[in-house]
């Protein structure tokens, strides 16, 4: 979308339960997922990202398995939510070492356990934090959002395309 060519790279990180601050935690993931790459990359940026739902001051990863995701949509029925976006890029050739988090707010609608279990079936939610993903048919579970939607998709694009062109203006 930003016109910028990229390769996709696993981070080829095993995600474990980091203990903190939506914020600390995603910063912590997009980080690791962006060194992880660097070590296969000579030259070039790498963007790492990582997304966490926090429902109050309960953080949702991806569920284990199906009763898991339909415990966490089940919470999230009818309930405002944080979506936090880390994002980590490094380009040791520029000597730039950009990260920041965003944090979209998100409004599901009440759910009934046939809608719940339906979306579940459909598997979408089994890797996705908070068990949903709005790009997908989870945007059928979503009454209103404020802030970035991109950002609860996984990136938060218009952000990281500023600040990378400010950066890169500056000198920094």
């Amino acid at each position: 979308m930003a016109g910028i060519p990229f390769v996709q790279i696993p981070g080829n990180v095993i995600e474990t339960w980091v203990d903190g601050s939506p914020d600390t935690v995603v910063q912590y993931w997009a980080r690791k997922k962006a060194e992880n790459a660097l070590s296969s990359i000579s030259g070039d940026p790498v963007l790492g990202a990582d997304t966490m739902v926090a429902l109050g001051d309960e953080l949702l990863g991806k569920p284990h398995d199906e009763a898991h995701a339909r415990d966490m949509l089940g919470r999230l029925s009818g309930e405002w939510h944080s979506v936090f976006g880390g994002v980590c890029l490094l380009w040791p050739e520029k000597g730039l070492d950009m990260h920041f988090v965003e944090e979209t707010r998100v409004l599901f609608r009440n759910l009934g356990a046939d809608e719940i279990n339906a979306y579940v079936s459909t598997g979408e939610p089994l890797d996705k934090a908070g068990a949903y993903g709005i790009q997908g048919y989870g945007s059928l579970l979503v009454e209103r959002i404020e802030g970035c939607f991109f950002n609860v998709m996984g990136l938060p694009v218009s952000r990281f395309v500023h600040e990378l062109r400010d950066r890169l203006l500056n000198g920094e």
